[in-house]
């Protein structure tokens, strides 16, 4: 049975390849969606080339809905987009994915059903398909090569999706087991450093000495350094100060 989360339907019109179908459900359910309705699929249906590209989307196939016309495909809906990469002389609103899909989640959660709708591969959605949605989703691609593949335009519009509707972590550290140094841990790294370094006649002449020390502390701080770094850190400048003396 699909999921129970709230999230639009997703529409092939028209689709000609049974590849494309298979991709297209695999991009909806990297990103959690599991709501397919396909239109008149010009391979017939059940197709075999589709569940072969679906591999663990299959499931999307089995209980994807099969319609006739795009206006059954979108009758239960209260909001409908169309994705298009050509400009088609409709008076309508055009939006980003991004925009669109932050729609979407207003609209959905506010107990509404919206729909987008994917054309065919070889030319994309009709203008009469395009009539019956309220608003237009132009993919802002290169215009010299505007034409997106099937699969690729509903990955593009899921992950949209997935950012609108969860709360995405723009950027992380996957720390591996190891944590974060402390300050005290920086603290003794940076008296070990400026101990030998004294020693070595580092910090020369000796009217910058102490700016130096203070630089050396600041490139400290500044590092984001684990744990298992500062060991490291302590572990170089043993060893090269083992090796110096024993040449020495």
């Amino acid at each position: 049975m699909p999921t129970d989360r709230p999230q639009p339907a997703f529409v092939l019109v028209r689709p000609q390849m049974g590849e494309n179908i298979g991709a297209a459900a695999r991009a909806m359910w990297n990103f959690g969606l599991d709501r397919m309705r396909v239109v008149a699929p010009r391979d017939g249906w059940p197709n075999q080339k589709a569940v072969a590209m679906a591999s663990g989307a299959g499931r999307l196939l089995d209980e994807a809905q099969l319609v006739d016309t795009t206006s059954a495909a979108v009758s239960d809906c209260n909001f409908v987009f169309a994705t298009t990469a050509r400009a088609r002389g409709l008076t309508k609103p055009v939006v980003s994915p991004e925009r669109a899909m932050q729609i979407a989640a207003e609209r959905i959660a506010a107990g509404e059903k919206v729909a987008v709708l994917f054309g065919p591969e070889r030319a994309g959605l009709e203008n009469d398909d395009i009539a019956r949605a309220n608003a237009i989703i132009n993919v802002p691609v290169n215009p010299e090569f505007a034409s997106l593949n099937l699969a690729q335009c509903v990955l593009l519009t899921a992950y949209e999706w997935q950012r609108a509707a969860s709360e995405i972590t723009p950027e992380r550290v996957d720390m591996a087991k190891a944590h974060w140094a402390g300050q005290i841990e920086i603290e003794k790294l940076g008296d070990h450093y400026e101990a030998q370094l004294a020693e070595a006649g580092f910090f020369f002449p000796e009217h910058k000495a102490e700016s130096m020390k203070v630089n050396l502390r600041n490139m400290w701080s500044r590092m984001p350094l684990t744990g298992a770094d500062v060991q490291m850190l302590h572990g170089v400048l043993r060893q090269m100060v083992r090796w110096k003396r024993r040449d020495g």
